[in-house]
């Protein structure tokens, strides 16, 4: 299927217009990056604890916010998660400066002063499967006796599935949502319903990241996507020439400087998945630009004497058609994934949205005429050479 057929842009003729446009657009990014807001690192990055909560209605981030800063350990990032009928928010807060700990205790402590409730009762929505247990058998509402170990083997599968039906419904509302738990005597269901409380939210995940874990993944990260550079610079080189891989690098490195520009601008975080877009994006971006560079070192052979800059206007016109095709279909599939994704992909998606695009346009107007000039300069040297 052919879109375009025996088009004749003349996409060489305009490469300095394009490359100015590139250049300002760089320019900015780089400016967001090292003069404006910066980076926002999530928790991968910047270490810290991040918990992901569920709350019964309408969240306070403004109580929220006012309860974990009152701690006075670090910066604390609020941000709406999934779909708003469903009140759940991620919650982040930065490491007191160059320090390790968990602070998770803490931030619930905290949240449940501030919206009720407390640890001398049985936290259902808040403590895990063995924190309930032991709560259980030491209260010991079946009479069971013995030891406590025994105790807790006798209510172990209870509180396994208390903790399924949270995950199911992801805030268990109160005791008579207990009714349907098979599993549960009529005197555990008694004692909850008396002594537990089901609190205002709930913890569905937390995770934690120290300050040295998260400059040491940083560091990685950045070699990662380095390395990725360099090895499509020496893969290009080695299947072309050295010009049509430096014209790739900068076309890379001009991709990933725009998207990074594009996060800053958005203010959204740079985590694992976020680097995991840009690689793949390096090699979305790299594959663009090898088709149209084998298109013109085949047509390179197939019309000897041609000049370049017409053999380039020619390769890149009868890949366009493809090039449209391949980098549309793709970016209709990424764009479905930031709209209807979810937020745990989102940003991993809207990098694709955003490179997809910038990477099919610089596979035409930067790679190319990168090559186109430094061949051209390379020859002229040649000739250089030859007139000594």
């Amino acid at each position: 299927m052919r879109f375009f057929h025996n088009t004749k842009i003349r996409f060489m003729e305009y490469r300095w217009h394009w490359i100015i446009a590139s250049t300002v657009l760089n320019l900015v990014a780089i400016g967001l990056i090292f003069i404006g807001p910066g980076f926002k690192y999530g928790v991968d990055f910047a270490g810290g604890t991040q918990l992901t909560l569920k709350f019964k209605t309408e969240p306070d981030l403004g109580r929220i916010r006012k309860a974990l800063e009152a701690l006075n350990l670090g910066e604390v990032s609020i941000q709406r998660f999934d779909e708003t009928a469903l009140h759940q928010i991620l919650v982040h807060m930065q490491n007191p400066k160059n320090q390790e700990g968990d602070f998770t205790a803490s931030m619930l402590q905290a949240l449940e002063k501030e919206f009720g409730g407390g640890r001398q009762q049985i936290e259902v929505n808040l403590q895990g499967s063995d924190a309930l247990r032991d709560a259980l058998a030491q209260a010991d509402p079946d009479k069971v006796g013995g030891s406590i170990d025994e105790r807790r083997v006798h209510y172990k599968p209870m509180t396994d599935e208390i903790l399924g039906l949270r995950k199911r419904v992801g805030i268990i509302g109160g005791a008579e949502d207990l009714r349907g738990l098979a599993s549960l005597s009529p005197a555990v269901r008694s004692h909850l319903g008396s002594n537990a409380h089901f609190g205002e939210f709930a913890l569905l995940a937390a995770e934690n990241v120290g300050p040295v874990v998260g400059k040491d993944l940083r560091q990685k990260a950045i070699y990662a996507v380095s390395f990725s550079l360099l090895g499509m610079l020496v893969y290009i080189w080695f299947r072309f020439k050295l010009q049509y891989g430096i014209g790739a690098i900068v076309a890379n490195f001009h991709d990933t400087l725009i998207t990074l520009g594009a996060l800053v601008v958005t203010g959204r975080p740079i985590n694992l998945p976020t680097i995991a877009a840009l690689l793949t994006l390096v090699g979305y971006s790299t594959n663009d630009t090898v088709v149209i560079f084998d298109r013109i070192r085949e047509r390179l052979k197939l019309e000897r004497g041609k000049p370049l800059i017409t053999v380039m206007d020619d390769a890149i016109n009868a890949t366009l058609s493809r090039t449209i095709i391949t980098s549309g279909l793709t970016w209709v599939v990424v764009l479905a994934l930031f709209i209807f994704g979810g937020d745990v992909i989102n940003t991993f998606a809207f990098v694709l949205v955003i490179g997809i695009v910038v990477g099919t346009y610089s596979s035409m107007y930067i790679a190319s005429p990168i090559a186109l000039g430094m061949s051209n300069w390379l020859d002229k040297r040649r000739a250089a050479r030859r007139h000594r």
